[in-house]
């Protein structure tokens, strides 16, 4: 899965062709590899225009343009689409900020800076924002996704 967050878009797109020696024809083999971007990218989408609550895993395997079963195949629950959502979209971000911390060397100013472009680019990037406008709206039915949300984001 992606780690930077502008690579997003990849949720959706195949990773480049190939060979192996499974003898799948390399199509077939580039579909199965992308497909937990693509339901990833699908439940995400429907997240946006739904919300949590009323998006069902049924919706999200046709916008993806799979069965129920094989979106069962890479998840096993809606909470475990949404934790990959935020392993895949927010948790690289914060690890890129840590990682500016941790490396940096000299005046504070050029780090401010450099972590400001990245907060600008993380809130400017609506694929992103969309995780916790959800917890925001739907934070009181589903507790456990706000306590896996607080461990992964905020502590």
């Amino acid at each position: 899965m992606p780690s930077d967050p502008s690579s997003l878009a990849a949720l959706s797109d195949p990773p480049p062709g190939g060979g192996d020696s499974s003898g799948a024809p390399a199509a077939r083999r580039r579909r199965k590899d992308a497909r937990p971007s693509e339901l990833l990218a699908a439940a995400l989408e429907l997240f946006a225009e739904k919300g949590f609550a009323a998006t069902r895993l049924d919706d999200v395997a046709r916008r993806a343009g799979v069965s129920k079963g094989t979106l069962y195949l890479y998840f096993d629950s809606k909470e475990a689409v949404f934790e990959a959502l935020v392993r895949t979209l927010i948790v690289p971000n914060l690890d890129r900020a840590e990682a500016l911390v941790r490396d940096h060397r000299g005046p504070v100013a050029p780090l401010l800076r450099q972590l400001i472009e990245l907060l600008i680019a993380v809130v400017r990037d609506q694929r992103i924002v969309v995780l916790p406008r959800l917890l925001i709206g739907e934070l009181y039915k589903f507790p456990e996704l706000a306590r896996f949300y607080r461990r992964n984001v905020v502590d």
